[in-house]
Parts: structure tokens; C-alpha cells; sequence
């Protein structure tokens, strides 16, 4: 049985780095995700985008 949860991860959208990786359930969300999170290099929160 193959594991419905997968890693994925966030980058920035400002600078562009890869800040955060998390989970998500590919079945259920199969769209990119964005969360607004904070972004160490640029010192604020922006929205982060999921990458492949």
C-alpha cells in the first residue's frame, strides 16, 4: 500500500528559495498549495508556493 501522504516543498515567492518542506495528501489536493509563511532571507511573511 502506497503512502497518500507525500513531501513537498515551499519556496518563496519574493526570493525564490526553498524555505519549508510539509506533507499533503496528493488524492484530496491535487493542486499546488500556497501558505503564507515566514521568509527568513527577506524578514517578512510572504506567500510560499509549493515546488516539484
Amino acid at each position: 500500500m502506497a503512502a497518500q501522504r507525500e513531501i513537498i516543498t515551499l519556496a518563496c515567492s519574493e526570493c525564490k528559495r526553498r524555505n519549508y518542506t510539509t506533507t499533503k495528501n496528493r488524492r484530496k489536493h491535487p493542486d499546488r498549495v500556497e501558505h503564507r509563511k515566514y521568509c527568513p532571507f527577506d524578514r517578512k511573511h510572504t506567500i510560499h508556493k509549493e515546488t516539484r
